[in-house]
């Protein structure tokens, strides 16, 4: 059965059952379900009532009538079985081999780019308006041959003319989407068909488990796939909410069993079939065609999600929180739960929604060249990648600092806890793995330098594979028991804060935080330290007992290898979707040593199908140890998965208990779904028994706590197996959008039109609007407006840049780049940067002016983010053909009169309200004339929508102040007052 698609666009439905997905079974269940009322919406707010929808199976169910995309569908599925049997072995292997690879990249990339436009910019529709199929007076045929195709396919409630277009052309993507996953789907068949063998060097019994587990596979494919459907039905099936919404986002069934069902254990079946046929090629061809299901996921489905249902969380936010209150252990607790440690606990773990990724922007920046922005940057919260991030609070301003008398005085009052502050008071840029180094910071320089000792090490010839295998084993041991150990001491009684209270000195009024800060600082060190040596010593010992198969395809060589990758793959995703969750606080057990955050147990993201994901942590050593085939590297992933359970059930699990009691749970969802299909299939039994039936109950409750424990130690292994699979594809994309845009303002083909002769530059003409002081000055981020007056037969491709005089010897054509500083004279004709083609708008018979005027406003991300001078040139047919050019014009910065206190705070009051547009909701309380002061809110404080708002305020002051500031220091001070200290701070630094 076709059909892949993502769990979470597939979970929207309305709560209760609707009958607007009939599938073929008929009966009184369906006609009491044609009872009910189903509601879609539009995005233009119309309200219309869902008819009935079948599902794809009726193509191939003799009672329902067939439309010629149908037709013309099973013609390609026919087509595919004729060549299947008339074409040779090695011709139908190569064949099929391309087929599927075409129906899988229409798919994946087709359909992916396809429902990206739709999902931004409502593409597909506005196609279907421009070319006219569904207008009865521009394409009256064509409408009347779409309105046979859909209305012969669908129940008597439907009616084509009362149905908007949104709805109906959906239905009209359905037939192609139809088309495309079942080709895919046969074409995947045969192909697998195709390379069918019978492995020699087997036993009969290792045939028949080939067999048994690839049915097995495939039966589970095609049983998440029903469930799947009965939970989503069409509307998710087929991506309904990319055009119209019909329901919000549930989580039932068998999306509890794994992250993204659909395209993880959905896909089961390849690899169900690559057993049975003993085929490397289709192995591999699964692999590929699932990773690339997994990127349509990354790249179409989880952006849409969160543009769709995802809430915006302003950065630098701070809401008050009060303190965690004295924590009681509970020892009446359940004894033997499983958890997780900080399943969405701390400030990097907070149930907010993720944050939208930022709309696509233009191009990147130059250092000697005008700063305009790109939004290629997805806007986060700081702490943590990823969607669950840290709170934000309100919280007293940086401390004052004395620079000869001209640092602020905060006034004394009421110290009100944030996440945001108390966050960047334990966290700088820590250095996980290697992610965050800086060799001029000891530690790191330290650990590098270790690393590079025991890699060089390992390359030379001298030491046996014992003293490799030791080494790796003290490492092991070390981070699992010894950090265990310390870390049990350090929540029983404290006993690394006392360590340091008892052998360093602070303040007089410290109350023990800087013991708990230098504890909890020294404490990540060391666990980073343990864990890097961990995977280095491990794989260094792989390495030693490694030799490269002289025949890759004599025995189980490159079955072993892929597995292997697999598994290392598998612990990689599995860390990445941890520290999703947790975050530095959690990854680093800051609910050990800090008391100030609140504790919320929560089970979301990969914890919400696991209660200790972390034991996948084993893959990876397991993984090594089928690479390298060595039994070294086995018993050392043995003793490291002991340890590391030793870990969970010595140390965390007693910790949590000790945090959240009772409110932990005992069963994962993974566990749950497990336990009710096996309830449900008990009862079917059971009703079949007749009077066998207590004796089944009688054997069941004997064996349950056999099934019992079963289900605890295996469940977690095979579910992370199945963990969610989203590969770190975001952070490539990012960084490879980022060089694509540098090289291209590098290199600029300036594009000149071929009919500029037809035009008279002379009827062009541009004037810039002055500033609010009358001359053609403008501070930084202030909008600057731009009237034009062109001739009315000018192209609706004309467009307006802001260039640095000078950049552009010539006035007839510009060849430098804007850097994204420019506007469509016709905004609303412009998708993005491609123009829509539209028609031109008619003219009333009164308008005999030989000209057209207009304004556009440059603000924003548009505008030149460097002080200079500028001059505005006015583009022909989007092209660089200069028609008019007016300036020069100067964008400035105010600096101030003197170097003290009032001065830099009265310069970042107007400086940081135009870095932030102005958003009443973002700048500063103090800025405004008329504000009621915000409970618990500091009036300096200030918020973001995004880090490139930081970023502005960064490259301000480092204009106005001659002091650089990056923008994760803005975010974390997020506060005039404290800007203004740590700009003074800086300047008496510098000046010495």
């Amino acid at each position: 059965m076709p059909a892949d698609s993502q769990p979470t666009l597939r979970q929207r439905r309305i709560e209760q059952r609707t009958p607007s997905d009939e599938t073929i079974s008929g009966g009184e269940t369906d006609a009491s379900k044609r009872d009910e009322v189903v509601w879609g919406k539009t995005p233009g707010g119309e309200v219309f009532r869902v008819p009935t929808t079948h599902d794809v199976l009726t193509l191939f169910h003799p009672g329902y009538p067939k439309s010629h995309i149908d037709l013309f569908n099973l013609a390609l599925l026919g087509l595919q079985l004729v060549l299947f049997f008339t074409l040779s072995r090695n011709a139908s292997k190569i064949f099929f081999l391309f087929y599927f690879a075409f129906w899988r990249a229409a798919y994946d990339f087709g359909l992916g780019w396809v429902l990206t436009k739709q999902s931004k910019r409502k593409w597909i529709v506005r196609e279907v308006q421009r070319l006219g199929w569904l207008d009865e007076k521009r394409r009256p045929d064509v409408r009347q041959w779409i309105k046979h195709q859909l209305a012969g396919k669908m129940g008597k409630d439907y009616s084509f003319d009362e149905l908007p277009l949104e709805y109906n052309t959906w239905l009209l993507f359905r037939q192609l989407v139809d088309i495309i996953l079942l080709n895919d789907f046969l074409a995947y068949c045969m192909f697998a068909f195709s390379c069918f063998r019978v492995p020699g060097g087997l036993s009969g019994t290792l045939h028949l488990m080939r067999w048994i587990g690839g049915i097995a596979l495939i039966a589970f494919n095609l049983w998440v796939k029903t469930e799947a459907h009965n939970v989503v039905k069409d509307y998710g099936w087929y991506w309904g909410d990319v055009f119209f919404q019909r329901g919000a986002l549930v989580f039932d069934g068998v999306f509890e069993l794994a992250p993204h069902p659909m395209y993880s254990v959905g896909y089961a079946g390849y690899y169900g079939l690559s057993l049975i046929v003993g085929s490397y090629a289709v192995l591999f061809v699964s692999l590929a065609a699932h990773a690339a299901q997994f990127g349509f996921l990354v790249c179409f489905e989880n952006p849409h999600i969160e543009r769709t249902y995802g809430q915006r969380k302003p950065l630098a936010h701070r809401s008050p929180i009060q303190p965690r209150s004295s924590r009681k252990a509970s020892d009446d607790s359940t004894a033997s739960q499983s958890h997780s440690r900080n399943a969405s606990l701390s400030s990097a773990a907070s149930t907010e929604a993720s944050t939208p990724a930022a709309t696509e922007g233009e191009t990147a920046t130059e250092s000697d060249a005008p700063i305009t922005e790109t939004d290629t940057e997805t806007e986060h919260e700081d702490g943590a990648p990823g969607s669950h991030r840290p709170k934000r609070y309100s919280v007293l301003p940086v401390g004052s600092v004395s620079l000869k008398d001209t640092f602020h005085k905060t006034p004394p009052r009421r110290q009100i806890v944030s996440h945001h502050d108390l966050f960047h008071r334990y966290f700088r840029q820590d250095t996980l793995l290697l992610h965050n180094i800086d060799l001029l910071r000891a530690s790191d320089f330290q650990l590098v330098l270790v690393l590079f000792y025991a890699a060089t090490l390992t390359l030379l010839p001298t030491g046996s594979l014992t003293l490799h295998f030791c080494h790796a084993l003290a490492w092991c041991l070390f981070h699992s028991v010894g950090l265990g150990l310390l870390l049990r001491a350090q929540s029983q009684g404290k006993f690394l804060v006392r360590h340091y209270l008892k052998h360093y000195h602070y303040p007089q009024h410290d109350r023990g935080q800087g013991a708990v800060h230098e504890a909890f600082q020294n404490w990540k060190t060391i666990y980073n330290l343990s864990m890097c040596m961990t995977y280095v010593s491990s794989a260094c010992l792989a390495w030693r007992t490694y030799s490269i198969p002289q025949q890759w395809t004599v025995g189980n060589e490159l079955l072993r290898h892929t597995l292997g990758v697999l598994m290392i793959g598998l612990h990689i995703w599995s860390s990445l979707e941890v520290y999703e969750v947790l975050g530095l606080f959690g990854w680093y057990y800051g609910d050990f040593f800090i008391e100030d955050f609140p504790s919320n147990l929560e089970y979301t993201g990969i914890y919400r199908y696991l209660n200790n994901p972390e034991v996948i942590s084993g893959a990876a050593f397991f993984g090594l140890a089928l690479i390298s085939g060595s039994k070294l590297v086995f018993a050392l992933a043995v003793i490291r998965h002991l340890s590391q359970w030793w870990f969970l059930s010595k140390v965390e699990n007693p910790h949590m208990r000790k945090l959240y009691g009772d409110s932990i749970r005992s069963d994962a969802g993974f566990v749950k779904v497990i336990k009710k299909v096996a309830q449900k299939n008990a009862r079917l039994l059971e009703s079949r028994a007749g009077r066998h039936a207590p004796e089944i109950r009688r054997v069941a409750r004997e064996v349950k706590g056999t099934f019992d424990k079963v289900y605890e130690e295996t469940a977690e292994v095979v579910e992370e197996f199945i963990a969610k699979s989203r590969p770190r594809i975001n952070e490539v994309m990012e960084e490879t959008k980022v060089l694509l845009q540098q090289s291209r303002e590098r290199l600029v083909i300036s594009r000149v039109a071929n009919d500029i002769s037809s035009y008279d530059a002379n009827k062009y003409r541009l004037s810039i609007v002055s500033g609010a002081n009358g001359a053609l000055r403008f501070h930084l981020g202030e909008p600057i407006r731009i009237r034009w007056r062109a001739p009315n037969h000018h192209s609706r491709k004309d467009w307006i840049g802001i260039y640095r005089v000078g950049a552009n010897a010539s006035t007839l054509v510009t060849k430098t780049s804007s850097l994204g500083s420019w506007v469509p004279v016709h905004d609303d004709e412009w998708d993005g940067d491609i123009p829509l083609e539209l028609q031109r708008p008619k003219r009333g018979k009164d308008d005999l002016s030989e000209f057209e005027e207009g304004e556009v406003v440059f603000k924003g991300s548009v505008l030149p983010w460097r002080t200079g001078r500028y001059e505005a040139r006015y583009h022909h047919d989007g092209r660089y053909n200069v028609m008019s050019v007016d300036g020069p014009f100067e964008i400035f910065v105010e600096k101030p009169s003197q170097l003290d206190f009032p001065s830099v705070r009265s310069s970042l009051m107007h400086i940081v309200p135009l870095c932030l547009d102005s958003d009443p909701s973002l700048v500063p309380q103090s800025t405004k004339a008329d504000a009621s002061p915000e409970d618990g809110r500091d009036p300096d404080d200030f918020r973001f929508w995004s880090e490139r708002q930081a970023k502005r305020i960064s490259l301000a002051i480092e204009q106005a102040f001659d002091v650089e500031l990056t923008p994760e220091v803005v975010v974390a001070d997020a506060n005039i007052t404290a800007l203004a200290n740590r700009i003074l701070v800086s300047k008496e630094l510098l000046s010495e």
